[in-house]
């Protein structure tokens, strides 16, 4: 199979019986006819059944349902545009959306041109409905170019496709095309053959027809092109019309080799297209023609350089009019016959049938809809029935044909060649199309896998992001073997980023399941507070170390093992050798040691301060590499030297030396003791002797004092007499304290050793507590100073917290920092977010799960991961859910009908005398006021969106 052609990648659509292509599909492969039977009683124009005529009338149609709702907020239509505007748009528009997401596209962030083609059917929305009230029809004419556009532009059909290409924000053609029944299908062509000639990289191509009313019945006449009983019987002896339907269709179309390498789902691929006309030699302009039709499947066959003894089926147009389907045939055994390199005449070896036995014909759209059909015959190996059928039509020889009509569901018939089909289409007035298309190349394997998945949903209100969760939830239910990676690829790329949103980091489907119905935790849903806030890493001290705590990411990340590996390479080199590889990578199930001695070895500070600088920093490098970078960072004492490497103040080796250094001299000073107290330092320092000082002020109300032994047990009872609570910290020496003086020079000299340079981003000095110069860290005598000075991170966080739309993330083990940062700016103006990456010490869990849900958590403060970066392999976008709009009904009742239930004022406005927003008689006052709420949040969102505008342009000098 060649990479060549166009590659339908995305579908959608709306069809009698089926308000989508899932649903849509299920009926055609159990042969369900859609065609809907009204009564007298229920037709929207009276019968003329009671003149006697009634013999004659027909009572059928393939309907559509809800052609009156229309999500008007979400593409940011005011009530009133929406209820002007022909339902052939909005549904086109509609479908525009969901091809793409169907196909895994986000178009605000696919780089390539998007174009649009399609067509609809005359504008009935007009006649019917609005211009039933003569006088906004006599305001319409007179306004025409001159006056008010709005119901020019919301009904003429040279707006349908650039609405679409407006809306979505697509840069490629956008173009109206009209050629009767064959519109879709030769809005497809046009789409390949633009895409043949990169002007675009994507295209979205259909049609839409909706004929109103629609439940209107119609006279049989013997001989022409309407069913006598409603029943469309394509091919069959009792052929004798078609019935028109409602319906719409949109494909969305990449270049093959382009659709493969960027992992999309291929339903077939397109390896020939043409289109002609019959021009003037044939009966009638209405009339088909042999010679034309033979002639355009013949281009499609050659231009797609293929046997046509390898086409087994044929979606024929198929209106089971007794002129038109020996025609059909006629042309087509022409064409296979010019087409094919085979001497002897074959028969019976191409399965023919068409959708219009199931849904009537839908003129504009059928085309599209054909082509639906027939990919997901391809996709699928199977050959759907072709119904209504039960002996040939006798003016067709099938026998000396090479079709046959398929009238049951059976498995596509296995041939050398791959699966290949036909689809026509042909207009009233002559104009033909005709397309090869051909079963997809075979999917590339995945990529690797890791243990949990990040999904992301996001969606314009509340109500959205809820209908979208149950959604998702069900579609992992009923396709149990869908790769979760795939999943959250598709999620994390083809869908738009709204305001409204949610995560759920989860290690299977099943697990994704029970998180999409409960209730979403704190932290797991919310809005963005800014765009692409800053955000400021921060890293944890001594103390929240533990066995195994570079474990699991070490085996599944490579960016985070190769800096775990160069750290342990780099202590293992130096002139003092330390081995802190097992403490870091402990595994209970597979341990030379235990990990209560692990425990207690990395109690050391020789080796705690290096293990939580190599975690640290390792965990920084592996977000870097997600596009999650740190506009500024603060470190809590030992964690200062992971922020000055971070920001390129020493070289990772030199840092962790230097870390290992300073524990080695820090622990070689005299025991002591350290207490953390619940109280303000300001409480404290005058309770405190010589002997002791503050060492750390973490909070408001929580301090630590550092000393002696004997002097901090008689400090603690002294707190307990005055009823202060205080905690002993589990350390060997008293940190930040007069007792480490000994340890200073010798760290001073160690850093003189190696190259130091300038940060490249801001640190925030928790010892100064405040911002550095750029060159401050890189004077060997402030790290002297940093390790005797008390730890002031209460008041460095919020000299890091200025900008109050900041994000404080935890980049290390435990969530310490993150629990000290949130009781410090509780009473800070603004709303920070303050993350962790990794789990609490005492119960960490998966840290897998825990980075990947603190991705997702930036992700709604507003930080745009690098998504492709983040996937462990090569991934797959694949059909899910789309958007569930929320749609409400906007329509204006026709004049009569709104007269007949004593409705309506012939000098009134259809949108103010006869406009329904919920689907009754007359709008209540809550459909306006809900009306007016819509408008006013609308207004309100195109305010933000300019500002926004305003300040991105500002920040760009622009």
């Amino acid at each position: 199979m060649s990479a060549e052609g166009i590659a339908i990648v995305g579908m959608s659509g709306r069809f009698p019986g089926a308000s989508d292509v899932a649903r849509f599909w299920d009926n055609i492969k159990n042969g369900v006819e859609s065609i809907t039977f009204f009564s007298v009683d229920e037709l929207d124009i009276p019968s003329p059944a009671a003149s006697g005529e009634g013999a004659s009338y027909v009572c059928a149609k393939g309907a559509l349902e809800d052609i009156d709702q229309f999500d008007a907020r979400f593409f940011g239509y005011l009530p009133r545009e929406a209820e002007l505007m022909d339902p052939q748009q909005r549904m086109f528009l509609e479908l525009c959306w969901e091809a793409l997401e169907h196909a895994g596209y986000d178009a605000q962030r696919y780089p390539g041109a998007v174009g649009v083609y399609g067509g609809c059917y005359m504008d009935t929305y007009l006649l019917w409905n609005l211009c039933s009230n003569p006088s906004f029809l006599a305001r319409l004419i007179d306004s025409i170019q001159v006056g008010s556009l709005q119901t020019e532009l919301g009904n003429d059909k040279d707006y349908l496709a650039t609405r679409v290409a407006f809306k979505l924000g697509l840069r490629g053609p956008a173009m109206t095309l009209q050629t009767a029944c064959s519109t879709s299908l030769v809005s497809i062509v046009t789409a390949c053959q633009a895409l043949e000639g990169y002007q675009c990289d994507m295209a979205l191509a259909g049609g839409v027809t909706i004929v109103l009313p629609q439940k209107k019945g119609y006279f049989y006449k013997e001989g022409g092109m309407l069913s006598p009983d409603g029943h469309c019987r394509p091919f069959d002896e009792r052929a004798a019309g078609t019935v028109f339907s409602n319906g719409a269709a949109v494909l969305l179309l990449k270049r093959a080799a382009d659709a493969i390498a960027d992992g999309d789902t291929i339903y077939a691929v397109i390896r020939g297209f043409a289109t002609n006309n019959d021009g003037g030699n044939k009966l009638s302009y209405t009339a088909p023609s042999v010679e034309g039709q033979a002639e355009v499947i013949s281009l499609a066959l050659s231009m797609a350089n293929i046997d046509s003894r390898t086409i087994g089926y044929v979606e024929a147009h198929g209106t089971a009019t007794p002129l038109g389907d020996p025609i059909e045939i006629a042309g087509l055994t022409t064409a296979h016959r010019a087409c094919t390199t085979s001497t002897e005449p074959a028969t019976g070896y191409c399965a023919i049938g068409s959708v219009k036995g199931n849904l009537g014909h839908l003129d504009v759209a059928s085309g599209a809809i054909g082509l639906i059909k027939t990919a997901l015959s391809i996709h699928e190996n199977v050959l759907p029935p072709s119904i209504n059928f039960t002996k040939p039509n006798p003016k067709i020889d099938f026998a000396s044909t090479p079709f046959y009509v398929n009238t049951k569901l059976q498995p596509w018939p296995d041939a050398s060649a791959p699966r290949r089909a036909g689809v026509s289409s042909f207009g009233v007035g002559g104009t033909n199309a005709h397309v090869v298309v051909e079963q997809a190349p075979e999917e590339e394997s995945a990529g690797a896998s890791r243990s949990h998945v990040l999904l992301t949903l996001s969606a314009r209100t509340e109500s959205a992001l809820a209908r979208q969760a149950e959604r998702l939830a069900d579609y992992l239910e009923a396709h149990p073997d869908i790769a979760p990676d795939d999943v959250a690829w598709t999620l994390q790329v083809g869908r738009r980023q709204f305001e409204q949103r949610r995560i759920v980091a989860a290690a299977d489907a099943a697990g994704a399941i029970a998180k999409l119905r409960g209730a979403a935790l704190p932290g797991e849903t919310g809005t963005p507070q800014a765009s692409s806030p800053r955000i400021v890493f921060m890293f944890p001290g001594q103390g929240a170390q533990y066995p195994g705590m570079a474990r699991e990411l070490y085996a599944s990340e490579p960016v985070f093992r190769e800096v775990i590996d160069r750290c342990c390479d780099a202590l293992a080199s130096g002139d003092e050798p330390l081995d802190i590889r097992e403490h870091l990578l402990f595994d209970p199930d597979n341990a030379r040691r235990d990990k209560e001695t692990l425990a207690a070895e990395l109690a050391q500070t020789k080796l705690a301060q290096p293990a939580i600088f190599a975690v640290e920093v390792a965990l920084a490098r592996l977000l870097e590499s997600w596009g999650i970078t740190a506009g500024a960072a603060i470190g809590h004492s030992v964690g200062e030297f992971s922020a000055a490497c971070l920001a390129g103040v020493f070289e990772l080796e030199d840092a962790i030396r230097l870390v290992a250094a300073r524990g080695r001299f820090m622990q070689a000073q005299p025991p002591g003791r350290m207490l953390a107290v619940r109280a303000p330092a300001a409480q404290i320092e005058p309770m405190l002797g010589k002997a002791l000082g503050i060492a750390a002020i973490n909070a408001p109300s929580m301090c630590v004092v550092s000393g002696p032994t004997a002097a901090v047990d008689a400090f603690a009872a002294e707190l307990a007499k005055n009823d202060i609570q205080s905690t002993p910290l589990v350390t060997s020496h008293a940190y930040h304290s007069p007792m480490m003086q000994p340890a200073a020079a010798p760290l001073v000299a160690e850093v003189a050793t190696v190259a130091r340079r300038r940060a490249t981003i801001e640190i925030v000095s928790t010892s100064l507590a405040r911002a550095v110069a750029q060159d401050e860290l890189s004077d060997p005598d402030y790290w002297g100073r940093q390790l005797m000075s008390p730890v002031r991170f209460a008041d460095a966080i919020v000299a890091a917290a200025m900008d109050e739309h900041s994000i404080l993330l935890e980049v290390g083990p435990g969530q310490t920092l993150t629990t000290l940062a949130k009781q410090t700016l509780a009473a800070q103006q603004g709303q920070r977010t303050i993350l962790s990456c990794l789990g609490p010490v005492q119960a960490p869990g998966s840290d897998v799960q825990n980075v990947l849900a603190a991705v997702g958590r930036l992700w709604i403060g507003g930080v745009n991961p690098d998504w492709t970066a983040l996937q462990a392999g090569r991934r797959r976008r694949i059909a899910l859910p789309t958007y569930p709009f929320e749609r409400k009904s906007f329509w204006a009742v026709p004049r009569s009908l709104a007269l007949g239930s004593d409705r309506g004022d012939a000098d009134a406005h259809p949108a103010d005398a006869t406009t329904t927003h919920a689907g009754t008689g007359a709008q209540s006052a809550a459909a306006v006021d809900t009306a007016t709420a819509d408008a006013e949040r609308l207004i309100q969102q195109q305010l933000a969106l300019i500002a926004e505008q305003i300040r991105i342009m500002a920040q760009s000098g622009e």
